[in-house]
Order: structure tokens, then sequence, then C-alpha cells
């Protein structure tokens, strides 16, 4: 490849950034051609190719990356002070490889329409409603508690092996996809990350790795977790890139299923949620409901309190406003927060759905 090729390949990230922001800019289009035209191609096309792969082919991929950079910074450190501007030629065709690859095979999910608008359903909602949904919500967990403990001071056990979880969590998308069709999810690819215990470190439950299209799931997240985390991930395959979206659909998905542990699992992640949520809108109110809990159920939290307590470490806050700043340029304006912005789907879809289970 000659010097002016590799010139022009990494100038060319800059008219990449002008069309992606373009093309963004109008999320019918991008929801038309590329989320519900091209992706879905794309998306079942790199899960046929790796997701009969038993190891995630994406972490090794990252591996790999990694050391090669490493061993081109021993191997060339020198020649790198000495020709910088060949360095950047090299660094700037890299990343603009990058780009394009990341952007074609999944960045512009980024910019298609929130999935409130594509189901035809409001968000806003006031703490009177809140309220509400979370008094329900309760109810439902402590009486769905009680039916798989017989006693309402025992935690859930979720008493299944994490390739069970991934089993149930591909029949829970076969029940939802009958009554929303956009949930159809084929050639599947749900897999342990390698790299579970840096997840847990950084307070992650798992990631979509876009250049392979694997849904990876942190294996070490409680079995009370892994259902609803997997099915947030397939979300992400689906091509749904807001993480409040993929909190709903995870939750949703979960609570299809007929498994009634799954159901728990989901409902009274739904029920942390509002209870969160609440908590920071009116403490007097969070109070009363929380103190409406099944022993049980609060013992549950607990658990996973302390699971997450234990990996609690400096660098875990740094991690997180790097993907916030990520999410946040990348069209998702609440950025990391957006987590909880489930709520307000929850709240709105409830009337259609929840209260009709």
């Amino acid at each position: 490849m000659t010097t002016r090729t590799k010139n022009y390949l990494a100038l060319s990230i800059i008219p990449q950034i002008i069309f992606v922001q373009w093309f963004g800019s109008y999320p019918e289009l991008v929801e038309k051609y590329y989320a519900e035209g091209i992706y879905p191609i794309i998306s079942k096309f790199l899960r046929f190719l790796f997701g009969w792969v038993p190891f995630s082919v994406g972490d090794i991929f990252y591996t790999l990356l990694v050391f090669t950079a490493i061993r081109y910074l021993y191997l060339y450190g020198t020649s790198i002070v000495k020709k910088p501007l060949a360095f950047l030629r090299h660094l700037g065709l890299t990343l603009s490889i990058a780009y394009f690859i990341f952007y074609l095979f999944w960045g512009m999910n980024y910019y298609r329409l929130p999935i409130n608008e594509k189901m035809d359903f409001d968000i806003e909602y006031t703490n009177e409603d809140l309220i509400r949904f979370t008094f329900d919500i309760i109810t439902y967990t402590n009486r769905l508690q009680v039916k798989l403990e017989n006693d309402s001071t025992k935690a859930v056990k979720i008493p299944y092996s994490t390739k069970e979880i991934y089993a149930e969590t591909l029949k829970s998308y076969d029940r939802a996809e009958r009554v929303f069709p956009h949930f159809e999810y084929r050639n599947p690819s749900l897999k342990a990350s390698l790299y579970s215990l840096p997840l847990t470190y950084m307070g992650y439950g798992g990631y979509l790795n876009p250049f392979t299209n694997e849904a990876q799931v942190n294996a070490l997240v409680p079995n009370l977790r892994l259902p609803s985390i997997s099915a947030h991930e397939i979300g992400h395959q689906l091509g749904y890139s807001s993480e409040s979206a993929t909190n709903f659909i995870g939750l949703l998905v979960t609570f299809s299923s007929k498994d009634p542990y799954f159901k728990y699992a989901s409902i009274s992640h739904v029920l942390a949620y509002c209870l969160t949520d609440l908590k920071a809108r009116d403490e007097v109110a969070f109070e009363a409901l929380f103190n409406k809990l099944n022993v049980g159920v609060k013992k549950n939290y607990k658990e996973l309190n302390a699971f997450w307590a234990q990996y609690e470490n400096p660098t875990e806050p740094i991690f997180k406003s790097i993907f916030d700043t990520f999410l946040k340029a990348n069209n998702q304006e609440k950025g990391i927060s957006s987590y909880n912005a489930v709520v307000g789907l929850l709240v709105n879809f409830y009337g259609d759905y929840w209260y009709e289970r």
C-alpha cells in the first residue's frame, strides 16, 4: 500500500464522521434503511459466523489486539520518536478502518428511533404514577417470593446453571416474539465473557462486541441478575443501543418466560429500578414502600449489594466516566444514567402489558 493511499484512508475518517452525524440527524431514515435494513443482515451473518464457537471470539480478538499494540510499541518505539508522522499515519489508518467497521456493523443504531416511539407509548410519569406502579410491583414480587420459597423470610435461589439460564433466555425471546414481532432473535450468540472478572471490577454485567455481534455476559454476576442481563445483551444484538431500551427489553423478555424463577428475576429487578428512582424523588414514600417488602426479597437485594461491594475499587468510577462520555458522544444524552431511565418505559408500558399478566 503506497504512502498516498495510506494518507487518503487515514483522512477518510473525517468524511466518515460527517456522514455519521448527518445521517444520524434523520432517525426515521436510520430506522428504515439501517436498523431495519442492512443491520439485521449484518448481525445475523456475524452471529452465524461466530455464534457456534463455544468461547468468545471477540474477547480473543481484543486480547490479540492489545498484544499486537504492545509488540508494535516494543519493536518500533524508537522509530515512532524519530518518525512521528509515519506513526500518526498508521494510527490514523487503523482508527479510520475501525470507525468504519464499528458504525457499519452496529454503531449507527445509536441514532435510530427511541423504542417508545417505535412501540407507540409515552415515557413521562409523575410521582403518583411511580408510587402506584412500585406498590403493585411490590405486591407481585412478595407473592412470587413466597410461592417460590414457601417462606417470606427466605431469599430466592435460582437453581440453574449458567447454560440453563442462557437456554431459558432464548425460550423467553421465542415467547416474547409472539407478542412483539420485532424481538425476533435468530442465530443466537450468547456467551460468558472471558473477561468476566475485569467486567465485575468495572461494575458491568456484560457488553456487546460490535465487531463479532456476540452478546458477552459477566458470568460472575449472581444468578438472580443473569436472566435479565442475558436478555439485555441480546437486546443490543437486535439493534437497540440505548441502555434504557435494552434494560426494558431484557426485563420484558425475562418476564415473558413461563419459568417462575425467571419471572422473579425480572420483577425483582424492575422493583430495584423503581425503588432507586423513588428514593431520589421522594424518600418518605420510598421508606414506606420499602418496609412492605418481604424479608426474603430484602435479603436478595442485600446479597446483590454484597456481591458488588466486594469488587469496589478506585478504577470503577474512571471506567464508568469513560463509558458515560462515549454514550453522550453517540447520541445518548443521559449517558450512563440512561440505565435507570428504564423506569419511564416500564411505568408507561405497565398498563398495556404487566397488568394483563
